[in-house]
């Protein structure tokens, strides 16, 4: 019987990539080291071994300190356009090997194949952004109270910048942080999630291809791997003034309070519990694919994923039936396979996860009116498929208030005015996506008013999930407030400045203050 690695093609697209079965996990270019215990990648489609990493020990890591903090003074040096023409030819070899990547995606991490393709493309699509980008790294120009004074401001590169990224978009969310840290003059050392390091090492690869090609230095791009422990080296080391760090709210906190205490810079990205109110004016039928699509799609695995469906009483049987209904029709299967709507969990840790939330429903007094599962037989023998759920709750139920990494939705109902609504959706402790569904101006205005959704991102008749490269992404409160990708996000990576020339003869004191000597 053939595999299904075999069947799609997996290890030509491995071969592409340049990953093979025992891989080197330490990484400053094309110089490859590692000295640390072998990590497993498992595919959650499957259950099959992949390939297996090493993983980077501490003298490892000061290696690529070394090359990535020298590397910086020769980078810092080229001219922005000039660097982004480097990122230019990074985008053309993500191009070059998209189906190959977006394969490897699709295997390791579980998402569909299509998802794949499309997180390769958001990172074609950053490099076209930086790239443009290059050429506007603007400061401003101020006028000077002192006559024949001129005052600016201008941004240079923070350095080195550390990038800790999770399981669930494997590639995409580094190329946002490195595509535009890179413009910026920054060299980037890379974390990537130990669930997912063959992702880490393709792009590392694609990442040195394009380096040596262009007779740079090693350390622009690192690559270290391991466990939280590994983590530390970057959070612990003053020579890092920036962390982007993307994960649990848990795992954000760690990593804030470490950085803090060293006076560095953290940028996190962290859990969402993302809600769609649904009010009287509602298009249905867009409103029951825009749910569908944010809970199930990536198995709710995505920070933007639909946890919470806020439904106005006058509607709730009419969206309730509509949406059960939708997942009568979802498919459940090999992500490989085209055919099916939704993949395997990441691993057996994350289907516990999904049974005890709809435990806790229950015992909250919910109710399950779409049952999940976890999935057994031919084709399920990774043991992470599961069934996406649907239970009706309260919003006031705890489990209702935490995230939950998995396909279960709650149906939450609301009465009166969309204020009501809005005050439902506000009341968790997260603040990362957010949306509503209607066909009321007044409604729309007044969710997207300071009165409105308290999240980073707040949409209009389109779904919590999926995001555009041009708007800066990220949320608030236990989101961790940061700001990735498009808009001025590129400001994070650089240290601004404030300059002053006097092309007098003179030195008046601001403010009027005379010093006569």
């Amino acid at each position: 019987m053939q595999t299904i690695a075999n069947q799609f093609g997996i290890h030509k697209a491995l071969k592409v990539l340049g990953v093979n079965s025992i891989n080197e996990g330490t990484s400053t270019g094309s110089q490859k080291f590692s000295n640390g215990d072998l990590i497993d990648s498992f595919s959650p489609v499957d259950g099959q071994l992949i390939g297996q990493v090493k993983a980077t020990t501490k003298a490892d890591f000061d290696v690529v300190m070394e090359k990535a903090t020298s590397a910086f003074k020769t980078w810092r040096t080229l001219p922005a356009p000039q660097r982004g023409e480097i990122v230019r030819q990074f985008g053309d070899k993500l191009r070059e090997k998209k189906e190959a990547l977006g394969k490897l995606v699709s295997y390791e991490m579980g998402k569909s194949y299509q998802e794949g393709l499309g997180e390769v493309q958001e990172m074609i699509d950053i490099c076209d952004f930086a790239v443009g980008l290059s050429r506007q790294l603007h400061g401003l120009t101020m006028h000077s109270e002192r006559p024949g004074h001129r005052m600016y401001e201008q941004y240079h590169p923070l350095g080195v910048v550390g990038i800790i990224s999770a399981f669930n978009f494997p590639v995409a969310v580094w190329a946002w942080n490195t595509a535009l840290a890179w413009i910026c003059g920054d060299v980037c050392i890379w974390k990537p999630s130990e669930k997912t390091p063959l992702c880490g090492i393709a792009c590392q690869n694609i990442a040195a291809e394009v380096f040596a090609e262009n007779n740079l230095p090693e350390g622009i791009s690192s690559l270290i791997n391991g466990d939280y422990k590994v983590g530390e080296f970057m959070t612990k080391d003053t020579r890092i003034p920036l962390i982007s760090a993307t994960g649990s709210t848990r795992m954000g906190k760690i990593v804030a309070q470490e950085v803090a205490g060293r006076l560095g810079k953290s940028l996190l990205e962290l859990g969402g519990n993302n809600a769609i109110i649904v009010t009287p004016d509602a298009d249905i039928k867009m409103t029951v694919i825009g749910a569908v699509f944010g809970a199930v799609g990536t198995c709710g695995q995505r920070c933007t994923s639909t946890r919470r469906l806020i439904i106005h009483e006058s509607v709730y049987d009419t969206v309730k039936t509509a949406i059960v209904d939708a997942y009568k029709q979802l498919r459940i299967g090999n992500p490989l396979d085209e055919n099916n709507h939704v993949g395997p969990l990441i691993d057996t840790d994350a289907v516990n996860m999904y049974k005890n939330a709809l435990d806790k429903v229950v015992e909250a007094g919910g109710k399950i009116i779409v049952a999940g599962a976890v999935l057994e037989g031919e084709g399920y023998e990774s043991g992470c498929y599961v069934k996406p759920a649907i239970a009706e709750g309260k919003p006031d139920f705890e489990i209702i208030q935490h995230e939950t990494f998995a396909p279960v939705l709650y149906l939450l109902k609301y009465s009166g005015g969309v204020e009501n609504a809005i005050e439902i959706q506000n009341q968790v402790a997260q603040g990362l996506s957010s949306a509503i569904m209607t066909n009321n101006l007044r409604e729309a205005e007044h969710f997207l008013s300071v009165q409105g959704s308290d999240c980073g991102i707040a949409n209009v008749n389109i779904g919590t999930s999926g995001a555009e490269i041009g708007g800066a992404f990220g949320g608030e409160k236990d989101t961790g407030g940061g700001r990735e990708s498009g808009s001025d996000a590129w400001k994070v990576y650089m240290r601004r400045q404030t300059n002053t020339i006097n092309y007098t003869t003179e030195l008046p004191l601001a403010q009027g203050i005379k010093f006569d000597l």
